[in-house]
């Protein structure tokens, strides 16, 4: 059972770190150049490339948290999968080509071709580390979750212990050891969300109205749970969060390095090909989890288990398949987010210490042993820095999150990227200053926004007046039900008191029933809201003693506007964000593409321009690509 240790999943955990520490092994006697570390020696075919590309992309945010935003809000959750899956035409018809005929490690080699190396190489690592360091966030939220629930281990331990296996593929097996993992994990994550969707759909006659219609009846929202606003209630808000998802796939470090993996463009084009059907299915496959976890297992008890809902799709195997297949799908996701954030780690590494340490500091002079060392130490670093703030951001929804990252993403890495390929008139400046300036914007709004300001900066205040908040309507609640369910026994003593003893009573059985939860936490938290309720119950009754049914029907009349008042009063404190919006894609991605306009412009750069040609006829010809 979810909550308690699993020996089952334990099992697959154990199964899938040993062959995977095996692949390690193996890769890490094959790892002996910078280019097999970074780039597995271009030696992985199109096919192999797009199942690793594929499951570097279906991360934790994709399997847990898009399924637990469907589960939770319906119709909006959406946004994410498709908003994910749009970026891969963009990649395959803009990207994939120039970027492997014209880079060699990192996107940052694209963009500085026939710029000024140092200042672009600074800019483009610092992009790199912050979009790799805020994906890796969610990624280690995620983990320690899952871990925590079918381990039993704290949440913080979980963490570490992820945290420690990361660093270790990355460390002595490079690209070769992160692409097997991918591989390997991208195929069994499809074949077990195939087998979890065939269960759910054999549920509903294989029929998705039948779903749909049973996803309105069992939530509250009732048929709003099918319709937007549920999630993103501005258009703002959704049009910004869908820019940003669409434009960040294709300035994501971790899924642009995989281009430098394979031998040619032929096989680069390939790789997106296949991974944009995989993906594709995938997230055809999420939706129906999420929606089959809202009606199979219920909202209530998935946000009983995690807040940010992310546990809704091993509810669901549970739910359909017992121990058995959740502890298979428990390890599944477990091989989903160790594969991701190797990946991730390896391309922080690579931005650190191939842009930062070869290109910026010791400028270009450096031996591939001295990059190397400098790369693994980097993987320790962002391993503790991952393990850090994946311990902070606990009990954030892991697809939220990864929508943040995507933001930083498509306006700090894309505009330049982009513009380095299709406008002559870019400039050092131009582009360096596109970076920052994206970087920069979007990281100071996000902090800004409510997503941040409100439930991390401000979550004390936040928690203290939503408790403030569910005491008002507690009260309420309580106080409607009792008048509805006593108010013809108002002016009666006698049966008034008789209600008193029965309502004490009530209380002391539920006592004994709620004696049975095994988490202290949960028994006390059902206690306390039980004897609250008798309390309100009883108060209510003792009122009645000195009214007649008349008077009983006007105070239930008047406990309305009074609930409001009240409800109003104690959450005026509520902190507000500085910035509106929770996704401000759409400001900075439009600022960074205007610096970088304004400055080129005011600043050309004649010898970049002559270069332009040259790098058009690499890029469509891919005579001097590496090798």
């Amino acid at each position: 059972m979810i909550g308690q240790a699993n020996p089952t999943a334990i099992m697959f955990f154990v199964a899938f770190v040993i062959s995977t520490l095996a692949i390690t092994y193996w890769a890490a006697k094959r790892t002996r150049t910078t280019k097999d570390f970074y780039a597995a020696g271009r030696s992985v075919t199109g096919l192999q490339n797009g199942l690793a590309l594929a499951g570097d992309y279906m991360s934790a945010a994709s399997f847990l948290g898009i399924a637990g935003l469907v589960a939770t809000k319906g119709y909006d959750g959406l946004i994410y999968s498709v908003g994910w899956l749009v970026g891969w035409p963009i990649i395959m018809f803009l990207i994939s080509e120039p970027l492997r005929n014209l880079g060699k490690y990192t996107f940052a080699d694209v963009v500085s071709y026939r710029l000024n190396q140092r200042p672009i190489r600074a800019a483009a690592a610092a992009g790199s580390l912050v979009v790799v360091i805020t994906y890796l966030i969610a990624q280690m939220v995620g983990a320690g979750t899952l871990i925590k629930l079918m381990f039993g281990l704290p949440f913080e331990i979980a963490i570490v212990v992820t945290g420690t296996l990361m660093i270790s593929y990355v460390l002595f097996g490079g690209m070769i050891a992160t692409t097997w993992v991918q591989i390997i994990k991208a195929c069994l994550l499809l074949g077990g969300a195939t087998v979890l969707v065939l269960m759910v759909l054999n549920k509903f006659d294989f029929s998705y109205g039948n779903l749909f219609n049973q996803a309105a009846t069992a939530t509250p929202l009732g048929q709003k749970f099918l319709e937007p606003g549920g999630l993103v209630t501005s258009p703002l808000d959704a049009f910004s969060l869908g820019l940003a998802l669409m434009f960040g796939t294709a300035g994501l470090p971790h899924i642009l390095m995989r281009f430098f993996t394979v031998p040619d463009v032929k096989a680069a084009r390939k790789s997106v090909f296949y991974a944009t059907g995989f993906i594709g299915y995938f997230y055809i496959l999420t939706v129906t989890i999420g929606f089959g976890s809202a009606v199979l297992v219920g909202q209530k008890v998935i946000m009983g288990i995690d807040k940010g809902g992310n546990m809704a799709g091993p509810l669901l195997a549970e739910a359909l398949g017992g121990n058995l297949f959740l502890g298979f799908l428990s390890a599944v996701a477990f091989a989903t987010i160790l594969a991701v954030v190797s990946g991730l780690t390896l391309a922080g590494a690579s931005a650190f210490s191939h842009d930062l340490y070869v290109g910026v500091i010791r400028r270009g002079q450096a031996s591939e042993k001295d990059e190397v060392k400098v790369a693994k130490m980097a993987t320790v670093g962002l391993g503790i820095i991952a393990i850090l703030l994946g311990i902070l951001f606990k009990g954030q929804n892991v697809a939220f999150l990864v929508g943040l990252t995507f933001a930083i993403a498509a306006s700090a890495n894309f505009p330049a990227l982009l513009m380095s390929l299709l406008w002559r008139k870019l400039t050092t400046a131009g582009a360096y200053m596109s970076i920052y300036t994206g970087l920069i914007i979007a990281t100071v709004l996000l902090i800004l926004s409510p997503t941040v300001w409100v439930d991390i900066v401000h979550k004390a205040e936040k928690e203290a007046v939503e408790a403030k908040v569910k005491v008002v309507d507690a009260n309420f609640k309580n106080t409607t039900d009792a008048l509805g369910k006593y108010k013809a026994i108002a002016g009666n003593k006698a049966e008034i008191d008789m209600a008193v003893v029965k309502e004490q009573a009530e209380l002391e059985k539920k006592k004994i029933e709620l004696a049975a939860v095994k988490d202290e936490k949960d028994r006390a938290a059902q206690i306390k809201a039980a004897e609250g309720k008798t309390a309100k119950t009883v108060e209510v009754l003792q009122g009645l003693t000195a009214l007649d049914l008349a008077a009983a029907d006007k105070l239930l009349a008047d406990a309305k506007p009074k609930y409001e008042a009240e409800k109003k009063e104690a959450g005026k404190d509520m902190p507000k964000p500085i910035f509106p919006l929770k996704n401000p894609g759409i400001y900075s991605m439009a600022a960074a593409f205007l610096m970088g306009i304004l400055v080129s412009l005011m600043s050309p750069d004649k010898e970049a321009e002559k270069k332009f040609d040259a790098e058009k006829l690499r890029e469509y010809i891919g005579i001097g690509a590496e090798d």
